[in-house]
């Protein structure tokens, strides 16, 4: 007796047109949420490394009875005429380094000679990974200071990019050339700032120390500023309106506004305007701040202006509620 034939039944071409649509749509429903949780991911990582950097301040504050300063301008030297800032540089970062976990490569900084000196470039040009954003989407590498004019620094010194910023208070006097910033400036770090706690009358946990400027928008370093280099924008930020280049302290110090120039202009994260001198992340709808107690908020874009200019100022005496950003 004869086998009968057996046939193999495979899939039609329409059915398996139906299989790979099927697939693409659950791809397509997955993928989002898959980018979302790693977005989720990188901007908690971003927070871990905010809340080191505010604890290695704190540190400071605990050890020398003052917190850093936003950077230091010395007494000796000829100075910026733009600015009136002096060498040797040094940023809140490097003052804050022997506080952190990896910061033991900053022993070899020599605070005598300055951020821009030969002896100092391995050090300043080092790339700490507590100082980068995960998500920071710019460049990576140290970059050469400029001059407002965009041609490189008599220096040629190169510096750590940082995604990280100190908060220097609402005004900018950096765009003026002055011998003090004290009376002006009203954050916790700026030029020989120093502050002692009494003077954060706001309260640590009211005032912002730290906060994130991308790569992409601006350079930033983390290690100190030279005097006469200008904070070049990255052209990385597109479709919004044009930013221009600003003078050095604003390569590792922002601002909030309002100030005398910009009555009633108040910057708040990732603000369109994007300038070189404000905070501004790449995470959607916000950015990670740090605040002096070492709490660490995520600041919508629509956080109410007059809350983010009193969290700017550290000495205002604004009433801040707890659930009001």
């Amino acid at each position: 007796m004869r086998a009968r034939p057996r046939f193999l039944h495979g899939f039609t071409l329409v059915e398996l047109l139906v299989v790979i649509a099927v697939v693409g749509t659950l791809i397509g429903l997955l993928l989002p949420a898959v980018q979302s949780a790693r977005e989720a991911s990188r901007r908690s990582a971003c927070g871990n490394n905010l809340r080191q950097l505010a604890l290695g301040v704190i540190s400071h504050e605990s050890a020398k009875r003052k917190f850093p300063a936003g950077y230091v301008s010395g007494p000796a030297g000829d100075p910026a005429p733009a600015t009136r800032a002096r060498a040797p540089g040094t940023g809140w970062g490097l003052l804050v380094a022997p506080f952190l976990e990896e910061g033991g490569f900053a022993s070899r900084y020599r605070a005598d000679l300055g951020i821009a000196h030969v002896d100092n470039r391995d050090v300043v040009a080092a790339s700490p990974g507590v100082f980068r954003c995960p998500s920071d989407g710019g460049p990576r590498e140290p970059f050469e200071p400029l001059v407002e004019s965009g041609s490189p620094h008599p220096s040629a010194a190169r510096l750590g990019r940082s995604s990280y910023v100190g908060n220097a208070g609402q005004r900018e006097p950096w765009s003026e050339p002055l011998d003090t910033w004290e009376g002006v400036a009203n954050g916790p770090l700026y030029r020989n700032s120093w502050l002692t706690n009494s003077r954060i009358t706001d309260g640590a946990s009211k005032t912002v120390f730290l906060g994130e400027h991308t790569s992409k928008l601006s350079q930033k370093a983390w290690a100190g500023t030279i005097p006469g280099a200008w904070s070049h924008p990255g052209g990385g930020i597109r479709g919004i309106s044009a930013t221009e280049p600003d003078a050095a302290a604003t390569l590792l110090l922002v601002h909030s506004g309002p100030t005398p120039s910009e009555p009633g202009v108040v910057h708040p994260p990732n603000d369109p305007v994007a300038h070189v001198c404000q905070m501004y992340s790449d995470h959607a709808g916000g950015c990670n701040v740090a605040l002096g107690d070492a709490a660490v908020r995520f600041v919508g874009n629509a956080v109410d202006l007059e809350i983010w200019a009193a969290l700017s100022s550290c000495d205002g005496k604004e009433s801040i509620p707890g659930d009001a950003y």
